[in-house]
């Protein structure tokens, strides 16, 4: 009778804090979602668009929305400058009068998604409090929410990127063919955001490899790292038909490898960032399709670093310090004044990753063990991209769900939340 009761009464608990901890997501969800429609609305309600990528997404998603798919900005010639998925997202928006505020509205809504899914993939891996204390990081995070009301593909990647860890998580517990492909089809549909999340494919790869036999973890790896691919497939086949040269994902790969190899991004006040006059000049050759200027401008990147190839280890110290908000910080800063973030939040959001980052270096640590290399794989993807292109904060979005989560790991220890929600569940 005892045990009975005894049960009884910790089935009750568990249902009390489970309760509360859904409460106290709904809650600090709410605060996000307040916090982002009023910047949204305050800040960019009757903002123009200015001469950046978000041109691109705005403009390709409003002429999808009126029937004429996939074009450059101009309307005139196919485009494929970026990845296809986040102006597909913001299509049914562009049917409606003040279609820029409503694409922008649209990615606030995907933004505030972020919330839930952070505190998902975090009470797996910690527990309740984790999770509460991650969403609420993530609500306030200046790097998170000033991504939101800007028309591009930086709110849509950090989304699928959480999924992706998730599916991750998920996999490595499971590890059947089944979680394997669920983890592909995700990666897939995240590199059709951002090309370089492609990386995450061969990286959670390694999921399983020193716990599992050889050949079940090579067939489940194998299926990790083709799943993309074939949901790649029908955008790089579709692009075979508008362009000359091959295009995987984009082509504006060979344009991101010129701005960063020149000399504006070997010396000087943009050392190891990245410069749009290195690629304006290459531009005016009216016989070129987009992926043939891709081809020429990635030949010439590359021939720039041969004849530079002394200025590399320079270079690439700069790109790393750049990705970490150590160097060129002022450049940073009117980069993303450029890019329509706000000036005072681009520095809030620096401020606050000087503060996360060392934190987060702490939790992952402690989750080393049991979920060290699922946590390390998108810095390591970050790393790779900022090594071979160049170093800014906005390269960094696919790790910033990581770094919420790891800096909540750390904070858990010290910060005190209702008893019912400190208790670990998974």
């Amino acid at each position: 009778m005892g045990h009975e009761l005894a049960g009884e009464a910790s089935e009750t608990q568990s249902n009390s804090a489970d309760r509360l901890y859904r409460q106290l997501i709904v809650a600090v969800t709410a605060v996000a979602a307040a916090w982002r429609i009023f910047y949204l609305v305050v800040a960019k309600w009757s903002r123009h668009l200015m001469l950046n990528d978000s041109l691109y997404y705005s403009s390709q998603a409003f002429q999808n929305a009126h029937g004429h798919w996939f074009r450059n900005v101009l309307g005139d010639q196919p485009g494929a400058e970026h990845a296809p998925l986040t102006s597909v997202l913001l299509t049914p928006s562009s049917l409606l009068s003040n279609h820029e505020f409503w694409q922008r509205a649209t990615n606030t809504a995907i933004g505030i998604a972020v919330i839930p899914l952070i505190a998902i993939v975090a009470r797996r891996i910690g527990g309740r409090r984790v999770a509460v204390i991650a969403a609420a990081i993530a609500a306030v995070y200046p790097n998170l929410w000033m991504n939101d009301s800007v028309i591009m593909s930086e709110t849509v990647s950090t989304l699928l990127a959480i999924g992706a860890l998730w599916f991750a998580l998920r996999h490595r517990d499971r590890f059947d063919m089944r979680s394997a492909l669920a983890l592909g089809v995700v990666i897939g549909f995240a590199a059709l955001a951002r090309s370089e999340l492609l990386l995450l494919a061969p990286l959670f790869a390694f999921i399983g490899l020193r716990r599992q036999p050889i050949r079940r973890w090579a067939g489940r790896a194998l299926v990790v790292t083709l799943t993309p691919l074939a949901i790649l497939a029908p955008w790089i086949a579709y692009n075979a038909t508008r362009f000359d040269s091959l295009v995987i994902v984009t082509t504006n790969e060979g344009g991101a490898l010129r701005g960063a190899n020149c000399d504006d991004a070997y010396s000087g006040p943009a050392l190891g960032g990245w410069s749009v006059l290195c690629v304006v000049d290459n531009l005016d050759r009216p016989n070129e399709d987009a992926s043939e200027r891709a081809v020429r401008l990635r030949h010439e990147a590359v021939s720039y670093m041969k004849d530079h190839a002394a200025r590399l280890p320079v270079v690439v110290a700069a790109r790393l310090l750049r990705a970490a908000d150590l160097y060129g910080v002022r450049d940073l800063v009117r980069f993303d004044v450029g890019e329509e973030r706000a000036q005072w939040a681009s520095w809030a959001g620096i401020a606050c990753w000087w503060f996360l980052a060392p934190l987060a270096v702490v939790g992952w640590r402690r989750q080393r063990p049991a979920n060290g290399w699922i946590l390390l794989a998108p810095a390591v993807g970050v790393l790779i991209t900022t090594v071979v292109f160049y170093g800014a904060h906005r390269l960094r979005s696919p790790m910033e769900p990581v770094v919420v989560i790891c800096a909540a790991v750390a904070l858990a220890q010290w910060i005190p939340v209702p008893s019912f929600v400190s208790r670990r569940t998974t």
